[in-house]
């Protein structure tokens, strides 16, 4: 018996995508960045929904910040009491965690406020974060995308990132323009997109302000501009934490002044993302929140659009509960990872960020990989040197596919055999539903190393690639073997 012959009976299972359903106030603080990252380890403190052993601190205090919520129905004051035991939340009261075992990644954007203004159809893409959770390390992380960024827009070609939305919104796209831009993404990152959230300004700036404001660290002194109506210009002065309502933290997170622009712009984005976790997880508001959950989602529903369900993101957010702050990683692309320049779009002059790939891969695997970037063996582009070509691909550890579309007998087996030499794991061979003469190769998931390596060898073109993005996907990439790498195979 052939020792792949194993390979071909190997079965794998269905993954099925969550449904779609109504986002309520999970989908809020999630869409937030706060609700999947992090929950307060006092929790309990101040829990009020169900009866537990002990009395709350006395240092507890609702949404209203005051301290009448634990005095006795006659006035009587409280004394102060040694603080009792922690009590633990029976385990019946929380869903259960977030049981896959995939790494989930969820996009959350926002939409050009200007183009609202202007009424000149759909609107284009503005703030840009794509959040990561590993079920498996419980670690997370968050990485910032400038909308100016030179990307391929499946369909559509070469243009800014912020122009994928009303392409896609124009075109009446299935699944419109929130789905080309996790296309969009899912293509320029190389890792899959799962969920996305787009969160309009003025939905925003109201759950900030039902919150009380936030507390927001400030590096630089900037006078920030008016955001709509009603507002006004302020200034915000270094170096510390500084209280903002709804609108204020609105136009600290949206001003283009000081520095590199877009790229200290995301910076404070995700400084504003982190007091808001912040200010939600304070056990001091935590339990307001959840007791006010139907209230609050009968606010907040008509400015909050998801293909995230209720129950995926309960599942998630319980699944936050044992990820430590300090786990959670940060990255922005940056100018040292672009070149600048100016194109022509709809008949006018635009600044553009090309990227540069390598720099932006090494960004991406820190946030999106548990063990960081694939270490300085990642091959660089342009490369001649085969070993760092080899040692790159092997510590991917990509899972790969093998099939046969030729009518050479054996092939398949022979080309498991010889990958699987070269470190590839191979998990799959057979034979390809259909007869090719160019072999062709499905990328699926984000192991791009792998693919490298198939060029440099094979010297396989871009007319041979297919970008598939496909969290269920049994395997990583397939190569559908043709005629022409017949005889390259030993």
């Amino acid at each position: 018996m052939n020792r792949f012959e194993f390979l071909k009976k190997i079965k794998f299972p269905n993954f099925v995508r969550p449904s779609v359903g109504q986002m309520i106030f999970w989908g809020v603080t999630l869409v937030l960045g706060i609700g999947v990252f992090i929950v307060a380890r006092n929790f309990t403190d101040c829990w009020s929904i169900t009866d537990l052993p002990g009395r709350p601190l006395s240092t507890c205090k609702g949404l209203d910040s005051t301290d009448t919520t634990f005095a006795p129905e006659d006035g009587t004051p409280v004394p102060d009491l040694p603080p009792t035991p922690q009590a633990s939340v029976p385990e019946p009261e929380l869903p259960p965690a977030w049981d896959g075992a995939s790494r989930i990644n969820i996009l959350c954007f926002g939409l050009d406020y200007r183009d609202w203004e202007a009424n000149a159809g759909p609107r284009r893409s503005d703030t840009m974060i794509l959040f990561t959770i590993d079920p498996i390390t419980k670690t997370a992380g968050m990485m910032s995308i400038p909308r100016d960024m030179w990307v391929n827009i499946p369909g559509f070609g070469y243009s800014r990132m912020n122009t994928a939305y009303p392409s896609g919104e124009g075109a009446q796209l299935p699944g419109g323009g929130a789905g080309l831009v996790m296309k969009t993404v899912e293509q320029f990152l190389g890792v899959p997109v799962h969920y996305y959230a787009q969160v309009d300004f003025n939905t925003f700036t109201e759950f900030i302000d039902y919150l009380g404001g936030v507390d927001v660290w400030v590096e630089q002194d900037l006078v920030l501009d008016p955001v709509g109506p009603g507002t006004d210009h302020f200034r915000v002065n270094c170096c510390g934490f500084r209280h903002m309502n709804g609108w204020r933290t609105l136009a600290y997170a949206r001003t283009r002044k000081g520095g590199d622009g877009d790229i200290d712009r995301s910076r404070r984005q995700q400084m504003v993302i982190q007091a808001i976790q912040r200010r939600v997880f304070d056990p001091a508001v935590f339990p307001g929140l959840i007791q006010n959950a139907p209230a609050i989602y009968a606010q907040f529903q008509s400015g909050i659009h998801t293909n995230l369900s209720f129950e995926d993101a309960l599942k998630l957010a319980v699944l936050g509960k044992d990820i430590a702050p300090e786990t959670i990683k940060t990255g922005v692309i940056d100018t040292t990872m672009v070149t600048f320049d100016n194109v022509v779009l709809g008949g006018a002059n635009a600044s553009i960020m090309k990227p540069l790939t390598d720099k932006i891969r090494v960004l991406r695997d820190e946030i999106f990989s548990s063990a960081g970037a694939l270490s300085p063996l990642a091959a660089p582009s342009g490369t001649t040197d085969i070993n760092l070509i080899v040692q790159a691909m092997r510590l991917e550890e990509a899972r790969v596919r093998i099939v046969d579309g030729t009518f050479t007998p054996g092939l398949d087996q022979r080309a498991g055999a010889f990958f699987q030499s070269q470190g590839m794991n191979v998990t799959e061979v057979g034979a390809a539903d259909n007869v090719y003469q160019t072999t062709i190769v499905i990328v699926s998931g984000p192991k791009l190393y792998t693919l490298r390596y198939l060029q440099a060898v094979f010297a396989l073109s871009h007319t041979q690639i297919r970008f598939n993005p496909d969290p269920a996907s049994a395997v990583d990439i397939e190569i559908r073997l043709g005629s022409d790498w017949a005889g390259s195979i030993p």
